[in-house]
């Protein structure tokens, strides 16, 4: 069953995924509960940035002229998501697996987060915080690629580079 849903992860708004992933991992498979726990994952309580200085960051970046974008598995709740953490308008462009209907690694997801950015590949750096799937990925696709936590610590370190 869940190679069926590894191919097709996140269609949509990714329901039938979800619902196999909370069953699965709970034991319930109550749609109530369901409903509540996607409903609590679309809105801005269950999530936070991960850097305090990632809006500085972004925007000293942009303002020296570098594109921003974001690739992300994901379903179509993320750029709602984003608006609610007030991050949207912080990149130039987003590619999302679900609208893509392409996952990282598959290098599709990148080539089209180059395009929406007007950039070539080879002119890309992809900062991710999987070795499979963002570095793997960014690289097959043709950019360059940071390992979160590994090559990269904070967005201040992006600075430096």
């Amino acid at each position: 069953m869940f190679l069926f849903f590894f191919n097709c992860r996140y269609v949509n708004d990714a329901r039938p995924f979800w619902q196999y992933i909370v069953s699965y991992s709970t034991g319930c498979s109550d749609s109530q509960y369901f409903e509540e726990l996607y409903n609590y994952y679309s809105t801005n309580k269950a999530w936070h940035l991960c850097d305090p200085d990632a809006e500085n960051v972004f925007k000293a970046l942009r303002k020296a002229g570098v594109k921003l974008g974001v690739v992300s598995n994901f379903d179509t709740r993320l750029r709602p998501l984003m608006r609610s953490l007030n991050c949207d308008h912080w990149f130039d462009a987003v590619a999302v697996s679900a609208e893509v209907e392409a996952e990282k690694p598959n290098p599709t997801i990148f080539l089209k987060a180059c395009d929406l950015l007007g950039v070539k590949p080879e002119d890309a750096v992809h900062v991710g915080d999987d070795r499979r799937n963002d570095i793997w990925g960014a690289t097959d696709a043709g950019c360059d690629a940071w390992l979160w936590g590994s090559e990269v610590h904070s967005f201040k370190e992006d600075l430096a580079y």
